[in-house]
């Protein structure tokens, strides 16, 4: 039936059609909520079609303004920021070697090429070695390294020999070369062919010849090791001959500052007259790395002897700096935005 209502705010009454009072009271209450409610819905619907078509609106005049309608693509971006990623992993250079090969890592192992294509570092070393006979000899080596293409490196070294009375003398020149067969990761163990030839001052001994083969990665985030197959001899006098198997394991305490680790030296020696008589000796002792900048690394390690022919100790004491080159030091394949680690 159709009716219609009125209001009256002043009396509260609901007349129908008819002029008859309908409610008051409770049910007058209970139709103004439904009122109130159904005012509220319709404006939601009202202010929610207005937003729409003002942003309709707005896309379509900001379309019609822009001089190129086309679909413009982001380029894409590949991410490397991972948080297992340290500083002293980033490949660096043309062969990918990671970072941590910049700073010689063993006092006594070499690890693959330290310099960059005409990049240049310094290092100045100092061995003790306390011999079971009561003496103690000394030897100080002052080194140039300069990067070379092709994955070589050529070293240049004066050697300077001591008595345990610090009395010193020249010793020899000495020339060292070393080649990577390959960039980094691509034949297991980064072998490098490395020679050297020292030429000796003749009133302290004959010129020696030196190859070594050179090994050396990274095993699990942070642990390093290198081991090195050494033959040396002497081209004249004793004509003396050294096998030697230097090794070493070492942990990164923090990220591209500090490391600490294990050395290892194996050593057979033997005279022209006593071949079949060599001295064997084997020093193991803990090493530790520390560098205070990108730059700068220090070198610390003391191997204990464990037999009679060993050594009682040969302790290493190395300072270098890299001074960098054309491609510059800190050059590097990629740079994580994020992500590195202590």
């Amino acid at each position: 039936m159709f009716a219609y209502f009125r209001y009256f705010a002043s009396g509260h009454e609901f007349l129908s059609c008819h002029g008859t009072s309908i409610a008051n009271g409770a049910d007058f209450a209970r139709l103004r909520a439904i009122h109130n409610q159904t005012t509220q819905t319709t404006m939601l619907r009202f202010i929610v079609k207005s937003s729409l078509v003002t942003l309709l609106c707005a896309t379509t005049l900001l379309a019609a303004e822009s001089p190129d309608s086309t679909t413009t693509r982001m380029p894409e971006t590949t991410s490397t920021a991972f948080g297992s990623v340290l500083n002293e992993d980033t490949p660096i250079g043309e062969t990918q070697r990671p970072e941590w090969t910049s700073a010689r890592r063993f006092t006594g192992t070499r690890i693959y090429i330290q310099q960059e294509p005409w990049e240049v570092g310094l290092e100045s070393w100092w061995r003790i070695k306390d011999h079971r006979d009561g003496t103690v000899s000394n030897r100080l080596l002052e080194e140039a390294e300069i990067g070379l293409p092709c994955r070589m490196q050529l070293d240049l070294y004066n050697d300077i020999e001591g008595n345990q009375d610090r009395r010193f003398h020249y010793q020899s020149f000495n020339v060292e070369l070393r080649w990577a067969l390959a960039d980094w990761g691509k034949i297991w163990g980064n072998p490098t062919l490395y020679g050297e030839y020292k030429f000796a001052d003749s009133h302290w001994g004959p010129d020696v010849y030196e190859m070594k083969v050179l090994f050396g990665d990274q095993f699990l985030q942070r642990w390093h090791w290198g081991v090195n197959f050494v033959w040396e001899a002497e081209t004249g006098g004793e004509r003396e001959q050294e096998f030697q198997i230097p090794g070493g394991i070492s942990y990164s305490l923090i990220d591209s500052r500090l490391g600490v680790g294990v050395e290892f030296l194996y050593d057979h020696d033997t005279l022209a007259n006593g071949r079949g008589n060599p001295a064997q000796q084997f020093n193991i002792g803990p090493s530790i790395q520390i560098r205070p900048t990108d730059r700068w690394h220090i070198d610390l390690s003391c191997m204990f002897g464990t037999n009679n022919d060993s050594d009682r100790e040969i302790a290493w004491v190395i300072v270098g700096y890299d001074f960098g080159g054309p491609s510059g030091h800190s050059e590097r394949a990629y740079t994580p935005a994020g992500g590195r680690q202590n």
